[in-house]
C-alpha cells in the first residue's frame, strides 16, 4: 500500500479543515505532510487521525509538520471575530452577515484561503472589525 493511500484519511481531514499551503510528498519511504492549520482544533483532529492510524507511532513513515496560521492567532487574541465555514457558504454571504466586504475577509485570511472561490466547511475564518 502506498503511503498516500495509508494516510489518505489524514490528508482528507487536512483538506476539509482548510489547511493552507498543504504539501504532501513522499521521500525515501516517508510521507511528509506540511501546512498551516486554521485553528488548534483542526491541527488536533489531524494528529488524532494519525494516532488512530498508527496508535503507537512506530511505523516511522510519516513526518507531520503543522503550524497554526497567524489569522487564527490574531482573531483569538481579539483582532476580530472568527467564523466557522458551513456547507454552502461563500465569502460574499459571510461578508453580508457581518457587514464586511468579501475582499476584506479574503485578505484577512490569506494564510488560510488561496482562492476566494474555494472555502471549505470547517475552516475558521477571521472576520475583520469594521
Amino acid at each position: 500500500m502506498a503511503l498516500t493511500e495509508k494516510y489518505q484519511s489524514l490528508i482528507d481531514i487536512a483538506n476539509q479543515g482548510g489547511v493552507g499551503d498543504l504539501q504532501v510528498s513522499e521521500e525515501n519511504g516517508v510521507l511528509h505532510v506540511r501546512g498551516t492549520a486554521p485553528s488548534e482544533d483542526v491541527k488536533q483532529r489531524i494528529w488524532d487521525e494519525y494516532n488512530r492510524i498508527d496508535p503507537d507511532m512506530r511505523a516511522g513513515d510519516l513526518v507531520l509538520n503543522l503550524e497554526v496560521g497567524r489569522a487564527f492567532a490574531a482573531a483569538a487574541s481579539g483582532g476580530g471575530e472568527t467564523y466557522t465555514v458551513q456547507s454552502g457558504d461563500t465569502l460574499s454571504a459571510i461578508g453580508k452577515r457581518y457587514g464586511v466586504p468579501w475582499r476584506e475577509i479574503f485578505e484577512a485570511n490569506r494564510g488560510t484561503i488561496d482562492n476566494p472561490d474555494r472555502i471549505f466547511p470547517g475552516q475558521q475564518l477571521r472576520i475583520p472589525r469594521q
